[in-house]
């Protein structure tokens, strides 16, 4: 299984518009993050894990000429601006699956309501195929996938588990039992926002915890913030087996 980590980046990205952080401020490419995403590659099939605003410039740097769906976490609008942006892959290949919350399947349908017209359809406008998601395993094709289910805040949020490889962002709160779920596996992505506490996020110290509660092999760090800091001094800083994911990382697993 082949993971490309297509953004790394919190809700605004790193650089922030306008921002005159030292990080922002930064020529290291390592502390460029468009705003964050995987692509989950195994045998001859192809899959996103969410879609926000940066997803059409993320298929062309990462060189994606087919989907066969995405998968989200949640609704937030750094997971799902990026949507009309499946036209050409729907131009080549038709409908596009996705696969989400049933909450979130509500929200995809009244922000890109035209995906859904069935009268009066403008030619151009993309047609999907909606799966909803519980928290039980469900097939991508030949593979299954393992929701674990997290708080974003109050939002519930779903992280994923693809064979040995666990993909968790936006999470502040899992439960023990969903942790479980993920014991031990062989790499474990998850989110750390910044070294001070947030009410949504996992901070620094709080996913060193959790990666210590899951025991994964190897760690990487995603859903990263400009008040991290820089990426070699934070990486340089962290415990062994633990790592800085960035944008363009490839990894087998």
């Amino acid at each position: 299984m082949k993971i490309t980590f297509l953004g790394t980046g919190t809700s605004q990205g790193i650089p922030i518009i306008g921002s005159d952080h030292p990080v922002c401020l930064s020529n290291d490419p390592k502390d460029k993050r468009l705003r964050v995403s995987v692509l989950v590659e195994w045998d001859a099939f192809t899959y996103v894990v969410d879609c926000g605003p940066d997803f059409r410039y993320q298929m062309l740097r990462a060189g994606v000429k087919r989907i066969d769906g995405i998968v989200f976490t949640h609704e937030h609008s750094d997971h799902v601006l990026g949507l009309d942006d499946i036209r050409p892959f729907y131009f080549r290949q038709g409908n596009i699956p996705l696969y989400a919350h049933k909450r979130v399947l509500k929200s995809i349908k009244r922000r890109f309501d035209y995906f859904f017209a069935k009268e009066n359809r403008y030619p151009g406008a993309p047609e999907v195929i909606t799966h909803r998601i519980k928290n039980k395993p469900f097939k991508l094709k030949n593979l299954e996938v393992v929701p674990i289910k997290g708080k974003h805040f109050s939002l519930q949020v779903f992280g994923f588990k693809f064979n040995d490889f666990a993909y968790l962002t936006d999470m502040k709160t899992v439960s023990d039992k969903e942790i479980e779920k993920i014991k031990n596996v062989k790499v474990l992505v998850i989110n750390a926002l910044r070294i001070k506490p947030h009410q949504s996020h996992f901070n620094l110290e709080e996913a060193l915890e959790f990666i210590e509660k899951v025991n994964p092999e190897t760690a990487y760090l995603t859903h990263i913030s400009h008040l991290l800091g820089f990426h070699k001094e934070v990486e340089e800083s962290l415990p062994k087996r633990v790592f800085l994911a960035y944008d363009g990382l490839k990894i087998t697993v």
